[in-house]
């Protein structure tokens, strides 16, 4: 699964999934340009990768506004050229009753984990097809193969991140390019941390408490970890992986077993 001379673009790259994959596709030889809202967080993690000795660079966007993406896309041609791979993980995570699902909400959680998906692939996409080469990957989430209490924008939005990755992988299906989704359940990252938290409040359940919640829903009894979902992005980026298309790849322990 070697990468060498591939050019990658991941956005939501300052920590948890994002972070790891773009350290996962430049240890494999892939330069990667890091991408997020939070400018010291991915300059520290691209900064990182170059003191080791890989080629990367960090670029703040917005993934909502189509302005930062066309702006991202251009420093990426102008940094490192045009890219082989992109890895769709810039997302946020939201819960509320539909009662209480305020229109704001809605909108900015549609707004980034689906909108943004889809400008990011539209800026990405055509230069693959014109190579005949490419990879897109969308960190999607169990909760776009389910429904689940209080998460009704959340799931809504990872639902329209699957159903976008099943469109444009037909579209794409000759040309070279092939286009498929990550759906794990609960992460050892920061936003998991901050569900804990949530639950925390909204239900004065204690930290062991509120973490036990979350575990009860994995066969395995444990948080995945951000270099499983890595692993796995790296997987579907290799020549080998070609005839994966389209595809929703669960990683959630056992918890969706169809």
């Amino acid at each position: 699964m070697k990468l060498q001379g591939r050019i990658a673009v991941v956005t939501g790259a300052g920590r948890g999934i994002g972070a790891a994959v773009a350290r996962s596709l430049a240890e494999s030889g892939a330069a990667v340009a890091l991408s997020a809202r939070t400018t010291h967080e991915v300059e520290q993690v691209a900064a990182a990768l170059v003191a080791e000795g890989h080629r990367a660079v960090a670029v703040t966007c917005d993934v909502a506004d189509p302005e930062s993406v066309k702006g991202l896309a251009a420093k990426v041609w102008e940094a490192l050229g045009p890219a082989d791979i992109l890895v769709n993980n810039a997302g946020m995570a939201f819960s509320a009753p539909l009662s209480k699902l305020r229109y704001e909400d809605w909108q900015q959680v549609m707004a980034v984990n689906a909108t943004g998906t889809m400008l990011c692939t539209q800026a990405f996409l055509p230069d693959m097809v014109a190579r005949r080469w490419g990879r897109v990957v969308n960190i999607a989430s169990t909760a776009a193969r389910m429904g689940a209490k209080y998460i009704s924008a959340y799931a809504a939005s990872k639902h329209a991140v699957l159903g976008l990755t099943r469109c444009v992988a037909a579209e794409v299906a000759t040309s070279g390019v092939t286009v498929n989704a990550i759906c794990p359940g609960y992460v050892d990252t920061e936003m998991t941390r901050e569900t804990l938290e949530r639950i925390m409040q909204k239900t004065g359940m204690s930290q062991e408490a509120a973490m036990k919640s979350i575990l009860d829903t994995t066969p395995q009894r444990r948080l995945l970890t951000v270099e499983e979902v890595a692993h796995t992005v790296k997987m579907l980026c290799a020549d080998e992986a070609r005839g994966i298309n389209g595809q929703a790849l669960v990683i959630d322990g056992g918890e969706l077993l169809s």
